[in-house]
């Protein structure tokens, strides 16, 4: 296969395709969508057997037991996946919302439109279900995208593609409008992010390797973030309970995501009555603790914590702690060493909170929450493309409206400038 004829054919499918998808009524989307679900309904038995088949290549190569977990169908993700379908059908559609509509002097009127970004490439490693949230998500904001997934999982992603296929050829809608690439190549990687003729904008879902390769060779905008190294303050006015609940989850509720909590901040006013506990649950779920010195003269069991490791993303059971006076030192540590993903504070004081959120530069903050919560489903944006940490154009879990851009449009009734 000629990867650069390949994926120039590619290109040009979707950027033709791009303009059909851009004009069609939500309604035609909405079916699309739905239809897409029915799809994947009617053939789950397929696609859970294609990728157990991606599970067992991926045991043979020995692949991470994070890389493996992300990889992994479950039942309950097949049912997200569902979920997110109807999910963003319901949604309303941003295409045409026209917004800030003004007078002005000269008799015109000023306003901006939303409009599609055009062709979205996606780039992602492991877990299946991204192409099923990419192809929903661009599909409801009237772009068409170009999906390329991990070779580790080829046979699910494919098998999605069918359903997606079948999807959209069942409303009208050309199948040009989702297309997975189905070579394994890693040129195709190098083709796409170098194709702006083509493509409008990149998203890269992955490893900070794959993200830092792509951001460093594309010729195309790329919408990223590199590391998810999350935070949890626990305050000395916090409820323990709270405190307890929020960190366990934080950090154990999936290892090897970007918005798992890796550094635990605790107040020293609350540090010797909270810490033995957290101790006694992260050693139920064999979580190991690494601490800095002041931790160390509390739970003398645990690891010493480097300097390094408040700058690391485990993506394991591995935690690091550190005690701090208090909040400014909190905030001070978490936006020096965050990756400016997401932060939480567990707390009772509303002034200690609300300087946290006002404070904290971070995409996601917040309060009295788990760091998990950081996610497109959950922040009821039906699913997302990826999480920014970029401050233009989108930031956080990305959604219909980051896949979009704004417009000028002007009315006026023969008026001309003076």
């Amino acid at each position: 296969m000629d990867i650069k004829q390949y994926m120039s054919q590619i290109g040009v499918q979707a950027r033709r395709a791009s303009r059909l998808i851009g004009k069609a009524p939500t309604a035609q989307k909405n079916n699309a969508l739905l239809a897409i679900a029915t799809a994947l309904q009617d053939n789950r038995s397929d696609l859970l057997a294609a990728n157990q088949k991606d599970l067992a290549e991926g045991q043979k190569k020995a692949l991470t037991p994070a890389l493996l977990d992300r990889l992994e169908l479950t039942e309950s993700r097949f049912e997200t996946m569902l979920e997110g379908l109807q999910q963003v059908a319901t949604l309303t559609d941003p295409i045409g919302e026209i917004s800030n509509l003004s007078h002005r002097p000269s008799g015109i009127q000023v306003g901006q439109m939303r409009v599609p970004l055009g062709v979205i490439g996606i780039i992602y490693e492991s877990r299946p279900n991204v192409t099923v949230e990419a192809a929903s998500l661009c599909l409801k904001s009237g772009n068409a995208c170009i999906l390329r997934g991990g070779s580790e999982a080829i046979h699910s992603n494919q098998a999605i593609a069918r359903c997606i296929q079948i999807g959209l050829k069942s409303v009208g809608l050309s199948q040009d409008i989702v297309q997975v690439i189905e070579t394994t190549d890693r040129a195709a990687v190098g083709e796409l992010i170098t194709l702006p003729e083509f493509v409008d904008v990149i998203v890269p879902r992955g490893g900070k390797g794959l993200i830092e390769r792509i951001s460093k060779d594309a010729r195309v905008p790329v919408i990223k973030h590199l590391d998810g190294i999350c935070h949890v303050y626990i305050d000395d006015q916090a409820d323990l309970q709270k405190a307890l609940d929020i960190a366990v989850n934080s950090k154990t509720q999936r290892y090897g995501t970007c918005n798992t909590l890796e550094t635990l901040l605790v107040a020293e006013g609350i540090a010797n009555e909270i810490l033995p506990q957290l101790e006694q649950a992260f050693a139920q779920k064999q979580v190991e603790l690494r601490g800095c010195p002041q931790t160390l003269t509390i739970l003398t069991a645990i690891n010493s914590a480097t300097e390094q490791d408040w700058s690391t993303e485990y993506l394991a059971p591995i935690l690091s702690i550190k005690i701090v006076p208090g909040l400014d030192e909190a905030i001070d540590h978490i936006n020096t060493y965050s990756s400016a993903h997401t932060d939480s504070i567990v707390t009772e004081n509303y002034s200690h909170s609300q300087r946290f959120i006002a404070e904290v530069d971070s995409s996601s903050v917040m309060i009295n929450a788990s760091t998990r919560f950081a996610d497109g489903f959950e922040y009821g944006l039906g699913a997302e493309i990826g999480i920014s940490t970029d401050k233009i154009h989108a930031r956080g879990p990305v959604g219909l409206n980051g896949l979009t851009s704004q417009k000028f449009i002007v009315f006026g009734d023969g008026n001309i400038r003076t």
